[in-house]
């Protein structure tokens, strides 16, 4: 299972407001290692905003990450958007995330528009109507991150 999770947060130091985007999501417990973008077929997506326990602390999850860290006085906004193709057989089809960051949320709608409609077709995937997750930060007189993320499965110890 893919599970899309979501969160913001503000602090004195550009790394603390990615751990408190991170906390608010329930991802900061973890190592996130950074995948591309395939959805293999028949792999349930869903969004329940803030990620399970999926393991023990340290351990590691890999997931598509979207991120934006801003200066204070700037807004973060971090988008992820989600494809898939169906067939009779198997309406959970192949299918692509994309991601990106920015500091105007109608900009990263458009890229996200944008680059989902093109990760498909290199993919050769005809897409039933894509999902889109946006989340909006700032600006604050903190630093700002604001995350959105696809994690695939359960946690794995890395040592």
């Amino acid at each position: 299972m893919i599970r899309v999770a979501w969160g913001a947060g503000a602090a004195e130091t550009p790394m603390a407001s990615l751990d408190a985007a991170l906390a608010e999501a329930g991802a900061h417990q973890y190592n996130i290692r950074e995948l591309s973008s395939v959805i293999p077929a028949g792999v349930a997506v869903e969004t329940p905003g803030r990620l399970p326990a999926l393991g023990a602390p340290g351990t590691a999850v890999d997931a598509v990450l979207a991120r934006r860290t801003s200066p204070p006085g700037e807004p973060a906004v971090a988008g992820l958007a989600w494809a898939r193709g169906a067939e009779e057989d198997e309406p959970l089809g192949v299918g692509t995330f994309y991601e990106t960051g920015g500091t105007n949320r109608d900009r990263v709608r458009e890229r996200l528009r944008t680059g989902i409609a093109r990760g498909a077709a290199l993919r050769d995937i005809d897409p039933v109507e894509p999902e889109f997750r946006v989340v909006e930060t700032g600006p604050t007189e903190h630093h700002v991150s604001a995350v959105a993320l696809a994690a695939y499965g359960n946690a794995e110890p890395l040592v």
